[in-house]
């Protein structure tokens, strides 16, 4: 497999979130996790016309495992909508 520029821009995003995750933060990091949410959106539609679902999912997999408590919010959220 090549290093496509989308397969570089998902390696770079997953450091880039582990850092910022690292470092202090006053709101517990909720402005860093919506600036990454909005950029792994686009990152990753762009893996799947490069590199195909399969390493787009693993790289949504990885995005969710960083920053997992938007993830569960949205579970609450929709459990709560959906009544389950």
């Amino acid at each position: 497999m090549m290093f496509t520029p989308a397969f570089v821009l998902a390696c770079v995003w997953l450091v880039v979130a582990n850092v910022l995750a690292m470092l202090p933060s006053n709101d517990n990091h909720w402005r860093r996790a919506y600036v990454l949410i909005g950029m792994g959106v686009p990152i990753a539609i762009y893996l799947i016309f490069q590199n195909g679902f399969w390493l787009a999912l693993i790289f949504v997999l990885a995005g969710m495992w960083i920053l997992r408590w938007p993830v569960i919010y949205l579970a609450r959220w929709l459990r709560k909508v959906f009544g389950l």
